[in-house]
């Protein structure tokens, strides 16, 4: 059985937060999620227009963050070319939490942030289960690009394309 290693977050939206590392890194996911993606990988692709978690390289392992394409620190807002896409996938974080998808308490961050802090090894059953509930559901974006979409077409359904790697689905393969 592993050791549970308490984490300790200080970054721009979190202080004084503490989690345990419960499960292995990459390891111990529930049976029904399985991305396509690591964090570090969608991070290299270009998801969130470079901007999301700059201040949080001191939570996760630095490989995460060597190829990550972000823009350059203070510059505000976020830039949709350094998505993969190329194109603008996300909506602005008070939405997220006028429609109640931000557990401001665990993951004020969102989704990303809950699955960052799940692959590393953090589990928190009712909210594990919710944010896997979620991530499940994007899989109907799945099915338009099938219907729509000769194999191969990345051009085809960008914006679905792109939203898809902001929870790690791998959109270049379908």
């Amino acid at each position: 059985m592993q050791r549970k290693k308490l984490v300790h977050v200080h970054d721009k939206m979190q202080s004084s937060y503490v989690y345990h590392l419960t499960a292995g890194v990459g390891r111990g996911f529930a049976e029904d999620f399985r991305p396509d993606l690591t964090p570090r990988e969608m991070l290299a692709l270009g998801v969130f227009g470079g901007r999301y978690m700059r201040d949080c390289k001191d939570e996760f392992p630095k490989s995460w963050f060597a190829r990550a394409r972000f823009h350059e620190e203070g510059v505000p807002g976020h830039d949709s070319k350094l998505n993969y896409f190329g194109i603008d996938a996300s909506q602005p974080l008070r939405e997220w939490r006028k429609k109640g998808w931000i557990d401001e308490a665990h993951d004020p961050r969102g989704w990303f942030q809950w699955y960052c802090r799940y692959y590393m090894g953090r589990r928190l059953p009712d909210i594990d289960e919710r944010q896997i509930k979620r991530w499940k559901a994007m899989r109907r974006h799945i099915a338009q690009i099938a219907r729509h979409c000769t194999q191969g077409d990345l051009a085809c359904h960008k914006k679905q394309r792109q939203a898809l790697l902001h929870w790690a689905y791998d959109s270049r393969k379908f």
